[in-house]
Order: C-alpha cells, then sequence, then structure tokens
C-alpha cells in the first residue's frame, strides 16, 4: 500500500473512532443511558477507553503520515517512535483483550459482561463497533506497516503499569459506590478478584507478544521478498527497493 493509501485509511479509521465516542458520549445524555454510565461515568469501562484509545493513536498514525509527506522520515522520529510505542504497547494488547475477553464472557453468559436490558439502549451495530470491529483494524495495522517494538522488559512494564491503573480505578469505583464496574466482578470472593486480575494480566501480556511475533513474521517474509534493483552504474552496489509505507 503506498504511502497516499495509508493515510487515506488511517484518517478514515480516525474518523470513524471519532464519531463512535462522539456518538456515545451524546447517548450519555439520554436518561436510560446516564443509568448505564452512572457511578463511575463512562470512562469506567475499559471497552470506551479503548475506543478513546484508539482514536488516539489513529490521530498520531494520520499526523505521522502527513509529516513525513512534508518533512521527511529523519525529521520526524519522535512521532513514529511515540507512534509505535502507542500502537504495541496499548492499542494492539488492549483491543485484542476486549475482544477476546468480551465475546468469551459473552457466550459463557451474557448477565456477567452485557446484560440484556442494554440491548434496548446499544444497538446491535454499536456493540459490533465497540467490541468486534475493533480487532480487524488492530490486525490491518499489523499487516500494513512495521512497528518498532520497545524491549520486552520496558514493553511489559509499560502495559503493567497501564493494567495496574484500570484495576485501581475500577477498585476505587467500587469503595466510593459499592457497585461494580463489571456484573462479573461481583461473583468473585476477594482471593477470586485477585486471581482474575492475575490472569487478565497474563492474558494480555500474551496478546502483547503475539503481537511482537505477529509483526516479526509479517515484516521478516516482507523483506526477504523484496527485490533488489539493478547495481547503480559505476558503483557495483545494489539497491533495495523504496519504502512504500
Amino acid at each position: 500500500m503506498t504511502r497516499t493509501s495509508t493515510c487515506v485509511y488511517h484518517f478514515l479509521v480516525l474518523s470513524w473512532y471519532i464519531f463512535l465516542n462522539y456518538h456515545i458520549s451524546q447517548k450519555g445524555r439520554n436518561t436510560q443511558m446516564s443509568k448505564v454510565f452512572q457511578n463511575g461515568g463512562q470512562w469506567k469501562y475499559l471497552t470506551l477507553l479503548n475506543l478513546l484509545l484508539q482514536a488516539i493513536f489513529y490521530g498520531v498514525a494520520c499526523l505521522e503520515d502527513v509529516l513525513k509527506r512534508m518533512k521527511g522520515k529523519k525529521d520526524i522520529k519522535f512521532i513514529t517512535a511515540f507512534r509505535d510505542l502507542l500502537f504495541t504497547t496499548l492499542a494492539f494488547p488492549i483491543s485484542t483483550f476486549v475482544f477476546l475477553s468480551f465475546w468469551l464472557l459473552f457466550f459463557y453468559d451474557r448477565e456477567l459482561v452485557y446484560p440484556k436490558a442494554v440491548d434496548g439502549i446499544f444497538p446491535v451495530w454499536l456493540n459490533h463497533a465497540m467490541h468486534t470491529f475493533i480487532l480487524p483494524f488492530s490486525l490491518v495495522e499489523v499487516i500494513l506497516r512495521p512497528h518498532c517494538y520497545p524491549l520486552k522488559k520496558n514493553g511489559l512494564t509499560l502495559l503493567a503499569a497501564a493494567s495496574l491503573a484500570y484495576i485501581c480505578r475500577v477498585l476505587w469505583i467500587y469503595s466510593e459506590t459499592g457497585t461494580w464496574v463489571y456484573p462479573v466482578f461481583a461473583k468473585l470472593s476477594p482471593v477470586g478478584l485477585a486471581a482474575f486480575f492475575s490472569l487478565s494480566y497474563i492474558f494480555i501480556a500474551s496478546i502483547y507478544l503475539l503481537g511482537e511475533k505477529l509483526n516479526h513474521c509479517q515484516w521478516a517474509i516482507v523483506h526477504s521478498a523484496l527485490p533488489l534493483l539493478e547495481p547503480k552504474q559505476g558503483t557495483g552496489m545494489l539497491e533495495q527497493s523504496p519504502d512504500l509505507i
């Protein structure tokens, strides 16, 4: 995919996530929706935090696309590094985690995570926008361009910090309101909660490592398949195909 096509794609996905965040915030003014968002607001849900995270990531990706066309790669190394860090350690693992954990719990017992009463507030298309389409977008991003992963220790530490911050918020909301963000938490004992949160981190850390593996496999294959150009006249040196992304 050419740089122009990549830029257009990122802009379209960014627009989609901006629309979702705006649409949900407007629905929050509805009386029925306000009941769902009470005791912590809409940002108590990891699903909605993920939508905001994806909007931020694709905003950075669009900015990097535009600056790359204007200034060249060497002048925007910081933006490129920030884009990669945001995607590898947060955007990809969290979107994949939301997709897998939501649908696993939904098909096991939807009342644990998405009660039937919510169907009258969130239409089917919005449910899939929040919990299904997020994964294909992340996978396309893996295929679309290579991402530089940090050292495993640094990446997993950042992911652990983000996970701990969300867990602390969930516990704080419970301590202040006496209600759990998700019904599944009410079914667990303190030991069960500790085990659930620990296993959740192991799960999302495994997703992080999977993303790193997918990135390596995808771009190792692409780079090994890049044809070499003819030797430069008078130098005898070979030049690789230009970067299209």
